[in-house]
């Protein structure tokens, strides 16, 4: 029998955990052609998330759970996942059912018809503010503009992995992770499946507007060094402006005389040059933050147990 593995990743979910294992052995039951595992992936819960995946595992031996010994985010957890997952293909999803795992019937479908990446696209964001929809999209635009790769739009981490698209991504071990990019670049077979995001049941979304503001600069700095360029492109704009600049003030002095320059202007011009210098550092301050960030040699999670096991010092 083939086996499928269920990867979840879990942060503070204690309230979501029953309601998504029922609706979880639904579609097991509804599949008994294939061999299950539902992995959980603890990223340093502080309720009572690790508990409730002990008793989960207590009652079905096919619940195996991976607790790390701290918060290391999401990008990382799955990361985890792809270490510990023991399936011939992997479903990625959120523990919050925005993902319904009714859906999974249709990914096993096009992965028996030779599909290695089969993605759930939005049709809508479910609960999302008119704010952060909008600037969802217009980074999706952006990021698509600025990568050598085609970002997939409005396409989250909810899908179904070939094996051989999990063992891939496990030599992925750079710190700094945009998983989404990741899944675009190591290609393979894709297949896309629209559907509509429900609203999340119980619990608070731990994505702030601060994380999501991380993550899109995540995206792009992994993805592209576009940033890098324009910094470029904007310091060759001022030097040629400045460079006009002072053709005509030369031009109106040798025509006019010479006359004092205003203050106001002074302050603008230099307070402007000042602004593009500060951008350019802060867009090579990004990039060499990351570069520190690989150059330590550590792993990228540490593992603290995995079922009733603890590991100690397991690092990936």
């Amino acid at each position: 029998m083939k086996k499928v593995t269920l990867l979840i990743p879990v942060y503070n979910e204690e309230a979501m955990l029953p309601s998504l294992y029922g609706r979880l052995i639904e579609l097991i039951n509804r599949n008994d052609m294939y061999e299950w595992e539902i992995l959980f992936i603890n990223d340093g819960s502080c309720d009572g998330t690790l508990d409730c995946l002990h008793r989960l595992r207590q009652a079905d031996q096919r619940v195996n759970y991976v607790n790390l010994s701290r918060n290391f985010g999401k990008e990382i957890a799955m990361l985890a996942g792809f270490d510990y997952t023991t399936g011939d293909c992997c479903v990625v999803m959120d523990a919050d059912l925005q993902d319904p795992p009714e859906l999974v019937d249709q990914m096993l479908q096009y992965w028996e018809e030779g599909y290695d990446d089969i993605y759930a696209k939005r049709r809508n964001r479910g609960e999302e503010s008119w704010l952060r929809r909008r600037l969802s999209l217009a980074f999706y635009k952006i990021l698509q503009k600025m990568s050598r790769i085609d970002i997939l739009p409005n396409v989250g981490d909810f899908r179904l992995l070939d094996k051989r698209c999990v063992l891939s991504l496990r030599n992925l071990r750079e710190h700094e992770r945009y998983t989404k990019g990741l899944f675009c670049w190591i290609g393979y077979k894709k297949k896309g499946i629209e559907f509509d995001r429900g609203d999340r049941l119980a619990g608070h979304s731990s994505w702030s507007f601060f994380k999501l503001l991380n993550l899109a600069i995540e995206g792009i700095t992994s993805s592209s060094t576009a940033p890098l360029r324009i910094a470029t492109v904007c310091g060759v704009l001022v030097s040629f402006s400045s460079f006009i600049y002072a053709i005509y003030f030369l031009i109106k002095t040798i025509l006019y005389g010479d006359q004092a320059a205003g203050f106001p202007t002074l302050i603008v011009v230099i307070l402007f040059l000042g602004g593009i210098q500060l951008f350019s550092l802060g867009v090579i301050g990004e990039y060499i933050g990351r570069i520190f960030k690989e150059t330590k040699g550590r792993p990228t999670y540490i593992a603290s147990d995995y079922n009733e096991t603890k590991l100690g010092y397991d690092q990936h």
